[in-house]
C-alpha cells in the first residue's frame, strides 16, 4: 500500500494523537570489540588531554624521555591508549619521535619560535582583517566581553611566589581566539588556536623569569583598532603585540636557544 505524503503525515497523527509520548530505544552494542575500542578511545582522549597540558605549562621539559611503559604505570592503563596520544600529540607537532629512541617532548629553539611568531602574523593578521570586513555585532560583543573578562583577571595567583594565574591564562587564550572569530572560516580559527597553543608553551616556559609587561595595553589598542574598523592599524598592532612577546622571552633567561644542524 502507497499512502504518498499527505496519507503519511494523516497515518503519523492518526496512530500518534497529540499528548502521546513516543519512545525509541537504543540499545548499547553487546559486541566487546565495539565497547573495547569505544573504552580505548575514551582513556586516550584523558592522557591526550593530561599530558598535552603538561607540556603546554612546562611541567613536562623539552627533550624529556615519554616512555610508554612508565606512562602505562602512570594511568594505570593498556599500552594501546598511551600510544593513540603520543600518535596525536606527534601530530601536532608537541612531541618528537626519533628513530631506535621512541618519544621526547618536543625540543624548543629560536628559530622555531621565530616560525610560530611569522605564522601568527600572517595567519591572525588575515583572520583580523577578515573579521573587520565582515563586521557584526555578535563579533563586536564577544571581542569587547573577551576584553573585559580579561582585563578583570590577575597575571599570576600568588605575588610572592609569581606563580601563574591558570584563568587568565584560560582568558587569555579566549581573548585571542575572538580576534579572530569573526573571519567565517572555521579552519581559519582551528590553524589560529593551534599556533597560539604552541606559542604559548614558550611564554610559559619563561613565565617566571620574564620582565613585567603591560600586555593589557596592547590588547586594548587591538580591540579599539578593530572596532573602528582599522584592519590595517589593527593587523599592525598584532604584528608589534606577537614581536614584543618574542623579544621578551628571548631576552629572558629560559630563552631557547638556537638549533645548530
Amino acid at each position: 500500500m502507497s499512502y504518498g505524503f499527505v496519507g503519511l503525515l494523516n497515518y503519523s497523527a492518526a496512530s500518534f494523537p497529540l499528548g502521546t509520548t513516543v519512545t525509541i530505544n537504543r540499545t548499547k552494542s553487546t559486541d566487546p570489540a565495539v565497547e573495547a575500542k569505544k573504552s580505548s578511545t575514551t582513556l586516550s582522549t584523558v592522557v591526550y588531554r593530561e599530558l598535552r597540558a603538561e607540556v603546554l605549562s612546562g611541567r613536562l621539559k623539552p627533550g624529556v624521555k615519554l616512555r610508554a611503559e612508565d606512562l602505562r604505570k602512570r594511568f594505570n592503563i593498556a599500552s594501546s591508549p598511551i600510544r593513540e596520544a603520543l600518535n596525536r600529540l606527534l601530530s601536532e607537532g608537541f612531541v618528537a619521535l626519533e628513530d631506535q629512541k621512541g618519544f621526547r617532548v618536543a625540543p624548543v629553539s629560536e628559530s622555531d619560535l621565530q616560525e610560530l611568531v611569522l605564522a601568527r602574523c600572517a595567519i591572525d593578521g588575515a583572520a583580523i582583517s577578515e573579521s573587520i570586513r565582515r563586521y557584526d555585532v555578535a563579533w563586536e560583543e564577544g571581542l569587547v566581553l573577551a576584553l573585559h573578562r580579561l582585563s578583570r583577571a590577575s597575571r599570576v595567583a600568588d605575588e610572592n611566589l609569581a606563580v601563574a594565574d591558570t584563568s587568565w591564562e584560560s582568558l587569555h587564550r579566549e581573548f585571542h581566539c575572538a580576534l579572530v572569530s569573526g573571519c567565517g572560516s572555521r579552519w581559519t580559527r582551528r590553524i589560529s588556536e593551534q599556533l597560539f597553543d604552541a606559542a604559548e608553551r614558550y611564554r610559559l616556559l619563561a613565565a617566571q623569569q620574564i620582565s613585567e609587561r603591560n600586555e593589557l595595553d596592547e590588547h586594548k589598542a587591538i580591540v579599539e583598532a578593530c572596532l573602528s574598523r582599522r584592519s590595517v592599524d589593527a593587523v599592525k598592532l598584532l604584528e608589534n603585540h606577537y614581536g614584543m612577546t618574542f623579544a621578551v622571552i628571548m631576552s629572558s633567561p629560559a630563552a631557547p636557544e638556537q638549533q645548530t644542524s
